[in-house]
């Protein structure tokens, strides 16, 4: 196995599946007009396939884990190009409904199973490293890929951004056919499922991981969710106005999984990612709670999406020493609490806002990541980042 190119199709693969998951949101207002329907109808899409999304990054990790990656990665970008190809041909919104919960079935196949066959391949010196620099890579589409998708709706219509993307998912379909390991990280195992979730969630450290994710998350998709309503409010700035200002923020996320690379193998890397939520969340409290000139809001919700994206992926890294051979479940189950800290974050800033106003959103923000830090000090010791743990050791 060539592990550069393998690398390459995981890292082209990953982008393209975060892609095709927001390729919706900018095509709303034209999808509605086409189907003589509301924005907020329309806007259902986006529901129905976060809820997908949420099951198949759950399921998808026992299978990977007994079945192998290999199929898993073809079965999941094959079910993504059956999705999205045939959207550019939707006659009507209950078929393209469908197919965008086909779309999402079939990507959240894809990061925890290539997530954990990187694991498998890539020695746990430089693990971290990897895992960082794919997720930051990844996290460009949101700064990327939905701008090209207006650009290719403007030059065509809503349907070519679907054209693209499925010829795209097909190259990826057929070059991880030809370059995905075919052997050792595809071994087939004895199927499993409960079990797996059974013995991962019985491991102290692993179920503090993901609440100390989840606080993470929170805070993050908060500030993400609400940061261009306060903008246009605050500094009285129209929609079309606010797309640089979100992504200059939107810049925050790839520096912080960047820096997870880095710190991923540190003997303090949690100590370390404590830190910096609590700088993170401050900063993103600030940013709904002051009154200064946009761009210092713009360098506070920079600084805030980057340290509020470090510890994902670090906690990613700590997932695949843990898990023994159940790493995709692992990771699987972590990304449940990155799906139930959007849900979150996105209702209880709604509420916070209702209550309070924009400084609602801060305290949430503030919140959350004290919740986050309260776990890390009490259930997560230390022990040396290339330790092996046993699913039962205390960290």
């Amino acid at each position: 196995m060539n592990q550069a190119r393998f690398l390459a199709v995981v890292a082209v693969s990953l982008f393209v599946t975060q892609s095709a998951s927001l390729i919706v949101a900018p095509l709303l207002v034209d999808i509605a007009t086409e189907f003589d329907s509301s924005v907020a109808v329309a806007g259902q899409l986006a529901t129905a396939t976060f809820a997908a999304w949420a099951v198949s990054v759950v399921i998808s990790g026992p299978m990977s884990d007994s079945l192998g990656r290999r199929p898993v990665a073809l079965a999941g970008l094959s079910l993504l190009s059956i999705g999205v190809m045939p959207s550019a041909f939707a006659p009507n919104l209950g078929i393209l409904l469908v197919l965008m919960v086909v779309t999402r079935l079939g990507g959240g196949m894809i990061p925890p199973n290539s997530m954990a066959a990187v694991a498998d391949v890539v020695s746990p010196a430089r693990r971290a490293q990897a895992l960082g620099g794919l997720l930051a890579f990844t996290t460009l589409s949101s700064v990327i890929g939905v701008p090209l998708v207006a650009v290719l709706a403007d030059w065509g219509d809503w349907r070519s951004p679907f054209l693209v993307a499925g010829s795209l998912l097909a190259v990826c379909t057929f070059f991880t056919w030809l370059w995905f390991p075919k052997s050792g990280c595809g071994e087939i195992r004895p199927f499993s499922f409960f079990s797996r979730y059974k013995t991962l969630l019985a491991n102290p450290v692993f179920r503090a991981a993901m609440a100390a994710n989840l606080g993470q998350r929170i805070a993050f998709f908060a500030l993400f969710s609400y940061s261009a309503a306060y903008l246009i409010d605050a500094y009285d700035i129209n929609l079309g106005e606010v797309a640089l200002p979100l992504a200059i923020i939107g810049i925050g996320p790839v520096v912080g999984s960047y820096i997870a690379g880095i710190v991923g193998n540190w003997n303090n890397r949690v100590l370390f990612i404590c830190a910096c939520s609590l700088a993170g969340g401050l900063a993103a409290s600030m940013l709904f709670l002051i009154d200064v000139p946009i761009w210092v809001i713009l360098a506070l919700g920079t600084c805030a999406t980057a340290l509020l994206s470090v510890g994902w992926p670090v906690l990613i890294t700590l997932t695949t020493e843990i898990s023994g051979e159940s790493q995709a479940t692992g990771i699987g189950l972590l990304g449940s609490s990155n799906q139930l800290g959007g849900v979150e974050g996105a209702a209880l800033g709604g509420v916070m806002l209702a209550a309070v106003g924009f400084p609602g959103v801060g305290y949430l923000c503030l919140g959350a990541v004290l919740f986050s830090a309260v776990v890390i000090t009490l259930f997560m010791r230390q022990p040396h980042a290339n330790a092996k743990l046993s699913s039962h050791e205390p960290m």
